[in-house]
């Protein structure tokens, strides 16, 4: 198992970063998440739980051939001379893994890991350097948090939760000015859990104090809005049963995304959310996309280029009708 390092993080995110004059402003992305790790596939859907009345809703980047992230806390900037925000799901490229024979730090992570954690470490460096008011987070709370989904070839499935803090420092006495640092990312995996211990539903949440109850205890619990759903149809008590065994990786993945499609919408209530698969060939396909409209995601010419035409997309697709 890749254990670089554990976080355990608890309390309260502020609803909102308040900015000074013609500041930058982060919007933040709120919410939860539950994975089904499968036979051969990773299932996972996202319920929006907004923080703040102009909070965004959990978004997907593609960050390479093998992993998908879904991004939470400050995932969106708007600076004030621009019109249009910044999207860190977008404004990122993909990332490839550096070849096995390129130099590694002892303490440093799998290369693959290591390139992304940097690669939005670089991304943010500079937004939250113009962030010069004091953010109450507590020192373990993140600002910016990924839940990184991914099947490298190497490891199997895997999900990791990547949590990016920050660091200030008063500049001058007026209590009114504060250097802002990003701080490297911690990592803390999800999946796959310890030799001999269960595999079923994982799950998190941003701000990771909610008060949630996780589907897997609504299953045990016997929840009546659960309960239906599984005696609806016999593949569901099929899933079910493994997942109670701890046995989640041996459920048939259309029975197991079936079964998560027909769950997401009690779960979320009013909520927005989506679902979506990625599975051993590393290929990502929406189950239920994203309402809002798709845009291309910010590329060079050289990296539209060199994508293969038909490499997997996080864009919805346009109907044909």
């Amino acid at each position: 198992m890749r254990w670089f390092a554990l976080l355990l993080f608890l309390g309260l995110l502020p609803a909102a970063l308040p900015a000074q004059e013609d500041e930058i402003v982060a919007n933040l992305a709120g919410g939860r998440v539950i994975i089904l790790v499968a036979r051969d596939t990773i299932l996972f859907g996202a319920i929006e739980h907004p923080i703040e009345a102009t909070g965004v809703p959990p978004r997907v980047a593609s960050l390479g051939p093998n992993h998908i992230g879904i991004l939470f806390g400050a995932s969106e900037w708007q600076i004030p001379a621009q019109p249009r925000p910044i999207r860190l799901d977008r404004e990122v490229p993909e990332i490839h893994p550096p070849p096995k024979n390129v130099y590694r730090p002892p303490d440093s992570g799998e290369p693959d890991l290591e390139n992304i954690g940097v690669a939005y470490l670089e991304k943010l460096r500079p937004l939250v350097s113009q962030l010069h008011h004091k953010i109450e987070l507590k020192p373990d709370d993140p600002l910016f948090e990924i839940v990184l989904i991914g099947y490298p070839h190497e490891y199997g499935p895997e999900v990791w939760q990547m949590d990016y803090r920050v660091e200030q420092e008063l500049v001058g006495g007026n209590n009114e000015y504060w250097q802002t640092h990003i701080l490297r990312p911690r990592f803390d995996q999800l999946y796959p859990p310890e030799k001999h211990q269960a595999k079923t539903i994982v799950e998190t949440l941003f701000p990771a104090d909610q008060q949630v109850v996780p589907l897997l205890g609504l299953i045990q619990s016997g929840d009546p809005r659960i309960n239906q759903i599984i005696n609806s149809e016999p593949k569901f008590g099929k899933v079910v049963q493994f997942l109670e065994r701890g046995q989640s990786d041996k459920a048939n993945p259309e029975d197991s995304a079936n079964f998560l499609r027909a769950v997401l919408p009690v779960l979320a209530g009013k909520s927005s959310f989506i679902e979506g698969k990625l599975d051993e060939t590393g290929g990502f396909v929406w189950i239920v996309p994203p309402e809002e409209p798709a845009e291309k995601p910010t590329q060079t010419k050289d990296q539209d280029k060199d994508r293969p035409p038909d490499a997997p997309t996080l864009r919805r697709k346009p109907n044909p009708n």
